[in-house]
């Protein structure tokens, strides 16, 4: 149990990485939202754009952060892996960003983003590509507070630089002169993405010691293998990007040009009322994924592996429900104008589609661990074209709710081929009937409060205080064994 205790503290400090940040970005939705910032068009313009960071910056990593794990882990000359994989990516990086750069008018024409826009685009993925592997360092290496400090820095220099220049530069440049030059009417979007450059900046400035002190070795040998392992999980990622972001980008495009970032901009809002999935998704997996690697060499590593799935789907379950429950009251906190109301239909799909990914993202355990990465690839790509034909066929349909079956119709079809290859592969003994008992109950409970009887918060928390007492009923045992100080 002291092995799941070290898990758990390092999952919630790297939690704090991930989710201190995010609640504190979670300011910049209701300031993106307020009408006197963004119309919902322009908002839905910056969710459009940044909808294509996701897709970039998986193409600038090409799985060099998962190799660089597995083989951190794997090599006896961690120094070698460490060099060859920044090494890789800062020659890869430049030369990609620099390329992308000589051909900016036509990447403009072809993804169409104003060319005003997309040259800040390129400066924020390449600061941003240079820190993957010192990031992936701090990881590898057990240092989950400098990793923590140094996150949540960036981001509260990227909340402080927008609220500043979105709400009080233009005052304060009427009073002080000295902020003349840097006012300009209607750069709003302007103002977010160089808020981006500035955080971005400051965190490669931050992290310059490991590159100072990185031995630039180059490993060929080690480049090649590390590559070969790298290839699926960027394929991988690149249809992850399709499913976490293309339903943006064909709503731009699927649409008619007189309604496409309206709708863009309502759907984005209210997608932001899964972040709290989102977090305690990424958060888990930030903390297990060295776990898994560390300990595949240990006496029968599925038992744990199944008993980490157990306890990621019973809170998920819950936190699932208790947003659902209370997402009307929680919108007016996030979103700030009642005109992206609209979209709030998405809210329990979007929220359950994120569930499935963090349990896919636990199942995908037995393929990192034996080496078989294409598989991953595989159900990806599997997953992307879910996304890709259903959005093509619904949206024209139904618009964004089309977006939002088609999400986690696909994620949810991602974490069932998972499980059925893992049994195949590296058999774990996971608990399915409590899994199911869990997935399926706060499944239904969402979905018959959420569309049935929204609003009525005694239904609402009556199903939820039934939901607690049957989670803490079948996990007593193993709470108070976690809970058990050595």
């Amino acid at each position: 149990m002291s092995g799941f205790k070290s898990l758990f503290k390092q999952t919630f400090i790297y939690g704090l990485a991930t989710v201190l940040p995010r609640m504190l970005s979670f300011i910049l939705v209701p300031l993106y939202t307020d009408p006197n910032v963004l119309s919902v068009e322009e908002y839905g313009r910056v969710s459009f754009i940044f909808a294509y960071f996701v897709l970039f910056n998986v193409i600038l990593a090409y799985g060099m952060e998962t190799a660089f794990f597995r083989f951190f882990n794997k090599e006896e000359d961690q120094e070698k892996v460490t060099s060859t994989s920044a090494i890789s990516i800062l020659i890869s990086a430049l030369g990609l960003l620099g390329t992308a750069f000589l051909l900016r008018h036509q990447i403009s024409d072809i993804i169409n983003i104003e060319l005003q826009y997309l040259n800040l685009v390129f400066i924020i993925l390449l600061l941003d590509a240079l820190v993957i592997i010192p990031f992936a360092w701090l990881r590898a290496t057990a240092k989950p507070m400098r990793y923590a400090v140094v996150k949540i820095l960036n981001v509260a220099v990227n909340l402080g630089l927008n609220v500043f220049l979105l709400l009080y530069l233009k005052d304060v440049a009427e009073h002080h002169s000295v902020f003349n030059s840097i006012y300009i009417p209607d750069f709003e979007i302007n103002y977010i993405f160089i808020s981006n450059v500035i955080a971005s900046a400051l965190t490669l400035f931050i992290l310059l010691p490991f590159y100072v002190q990185l031995k630039f070795k180059f490993n060929i040998q080690l480049w090649k293998t590390m590559m070969h392992y790298a290839m699926p999980v960027l394929i991988a990622g690149i249809a992850y990007s399709v499913n976490e972001t293309f339903d943006r980008i064909l709503l731009e495009k699927l649409l008619p040009a007189n309604i496409a970032d309206e709708q863009v901009g309502m759907y984005s809002a209210c997608y932001k009322l899964a972040l709290f999935m989102t977090l305690f998704a990424t958060a888990f997996r930030l903390g297990i994924e060295p776990y898994f690697f560390s300990h595949s060499k240990t006496d029968n590593p599925q038992k744990n592996y199944a008993r980490i799935l157990e306890y990621f789907v019973a809170f998920g379950a819950v936190i699932f429900l208790t947003v659902v429950v209370f997402a009307d009251l929680l919108k007016p906190f996030i979103i700030r104008s009642e005109a992206y109301y609209e979209a709030m239909w998405i809210v329990p799909f979007i929220l359950l589609a994120n569930f499935c990914l963090g349990i896919y993202h636990n199942l995908s355990v037995w393929y990192k661990i034996t080496d078989r990465t294409k598989f991953g690839a595989y159900i990806s790509i599997f997953g992307a074209l879910t996304t890709l034909i259903l959005n093509y066929v619904l949206i024209p349909v139904m618009g964004f709710k089309g977006s939002a079956i088609a999400t986690l119709s696909a994620y949810s079809a991602m974490m069932l081929l998972s499980y059925y290859y893992g049994r195949k592969y590296y058999p774990i003994p996971y608990n399915f009937k409590k899994i199911v008992l869990y997935l399926g109950v706060s499944t239904v409970f969402s979905m018959l409060y959420f569309y049935n009887f929204r609003g009525n918060y005694v239904i609402g928390i009556g199903a939820l205080i039934v939901f607690l007492t049957l989670v803490f009923q079948l996990e007593r045992k193993e709470l108070k064994q976690l809970l058990k100080r050595n």
